[in-house]
């Protein structure tokens, strides 16, 4: 058990490296001076006796005064690094075993100059940071625990390290590196001139971290650039912002012109929400449905195609509305007679009344043909002439003209006679001014007689022509 405290101190010092290492500055390198701690702490009695002079250094601590330790190291992941230092140094003073004041019945240290005996060392340790744990840029604890090789003049032997270490990083690369180590020789003797006894190593120095690659100079690391061929910001981690619109350009629609967040990066000079890039008109605020174009009347034309843009009306007419020049509220559009006014029921056009039929009527039974032909007399023109009048105030409505006889002569020259007055009569009004596709003619000779056949007068009025409406 007589190791039993040097093995707490042991327990009690394991830990940390000065040198914060990350995935980036995987190397550190580290140099300074080092003091050699006479014994006192692993010569004591008690916990009580091992600290209370620790950092005597006055009287206890060997120190040479040049560069007397280098460290290198390397981060091998999850905050740990593996490293290896070598030191030296002069041992001038080291305290041997205690011994007892038999008037005090204390224990006395003697502390003893062995020769300035040289001291070299050669440790590896493994080294764990908690900086990120604390979440400080700036102060860096650490832990390590290792072995090594100590030389005391003539006397050598292997060790078992532990220690605690504390780094101030005065930029991310360059630190001010501080560390005890404890050394564990397990010699029971502590006599520096034929073995190396357990004792505290100190270390001071100034420590760099390097080995880290950025191919675009940005200042950001490749590991964690994002963009590490093209320089650009941290907050994007590595990736530009061309524009300084604070977009990245992987995620900027308009990366060459700041613009909103909103529109993906893109400018909206005229602020009606929509992009300039989608906006027909970029000048004067509009609507997303017409492509940022303004529609002062809301008909859904915009203004600069609109040619009535303070009224509404359908596209289909360019924004203006449907004129009815004949006022008989069918638009002229829909309106098969524009300019003749007429019922919505026969779209737009007039209505051949039984009285207006009635007067074709009665127009078409004074029709005179000369005796035996389809040729009118002289005096027929004038009433054709009317017939005619008449069609072309229902421009849209479609007639039957239909030839009849007496009974005088054969029925199949009265049926043919018939056919050639209608188709006469057909062909006058058509070269009068009357569409053709708006007529028929039909003959049915002397079988639809309208009076006896046996008179004079009856005859007169069988002979004639009809007009029908066609429906």
């Amino acid at each position: 058990m007589k190791h039993l405290n040097k093995l707490v101190a042991l327990l009690m010092l394991l830990g940390l490296s000065s040198q914060a290492q990350d995935s980036n500055n995987k190397w550190a390198i580290g140099f300074g001076a080092n003091a050699v701690d006479g014994a006192r702490v692993s010569a004591a009695s008690s916990v009580h006796n091992q600290f209370s002079q620790f950092f005597d250094a006055r009287n206890y601590w060997n120190v040479i005064p040049s560069v007397s330790y280098v460290n290198v190291s390397r981060y091998v992941g999850d905050n740990f690094s593996f490293g290896v230092t070598g030191s030296v140094n002069k041992i001038s003073k080291f305290v041997e075993d205690r011994m007892v004041d038999p008037t005090t019945n204390t224990s006395v240290y003697n502390v003893v100059n062995p020769g300035d005996l040289t001291y070299y060392a050669f440790d590896a340790n493994i080294k764990y940071s908690f900086m990120s744990l604390i979440k400080s840029k700036i102060i860096d604890p650490s832990a390590q625990f290792g072995g090594g090789y100590t030389w005391f003049g003539d006397a050598s032997a292997g060790t078992l390290n532990g220690g605690l270490g504390l780094t101030f990083w005065f930029t991310e690369n360059v630190g001010l590196s501080l560390q005890s180590t404890y050394k564990h020789s397990f010699e029971d003797v502590r006599n520096p001139s034929v073995n190396v006894a357990s004792h505290m190593q100190h270390f001071a120095g100034l420590v760099f971290k390097f080995g880290a690659k950025d191919t675009d100079n940005d200042g950001i690391y490749d590991r964690e650039d994002t963009c590490p061929e093209v320089a650009g910001l941290k907050q994007f981690n590595g990736c530009p912002d061309t524009d300084s619109d604070g977009i990245e350009d992987s995620k900027d629609s308009c990366p060459q012109e700041a613009g909103l967040a909103e529109l993906n990066g893109c400018p909206d000079q005229d602020g009606d929400g929509i992009a300039d890039k989608d906006d027909a008109c970029i000048d004067v605020a509009g609507l997303k449905a017409l492509g940022g174009c303004p529609d002062a009347d809301g008909d859904g034309v915009t203004d600069k195609s609109d040619k009535c843009p303070e009224v509404k009306g359908p596209k289909d007419n360019a924004g203006c509305p449907w004129p009815d020049r004949d006022g008989d509220s069918v638009l002229d559009k829909d309106d098969k007679c524009p300019d003749t006014k007429g019922t919505v029921a026969n779209n737009g056009c007039p209505e051949v009344t039984d009285e207006v039929m009635k007067k074709l009527n009665d127009y078409a039974k004074t029709i005179l043909f000369e005796t035996g032909k389809a040729s009118f007399e002289k005096q027929t023109y004038a009433v054709l002439q009317s017939i005619t009048t008449i069609l072309k105030e229902y421009p849209e409505s479609k007639f039957l003209l239909e030839g009849h006889t007496d009974s005088d002569g054969k029925d199949d020259a009265n049926l043919k006679l018939s056919k050639e007055r209608a188709a006469a009569v057909k062909n006058y009004l058509v070269e009068n001014g009357i569409n053709g596709s708006r007529l028929t003619s039909e003959g049915f000779g002397e079988t639809k007689p309208v009076a006896s056949n046996k008179t004079k007068a009856g005859k007169a009025e069988n002979r004639r022509v009809e007009v029908k409406l066609v429906k």
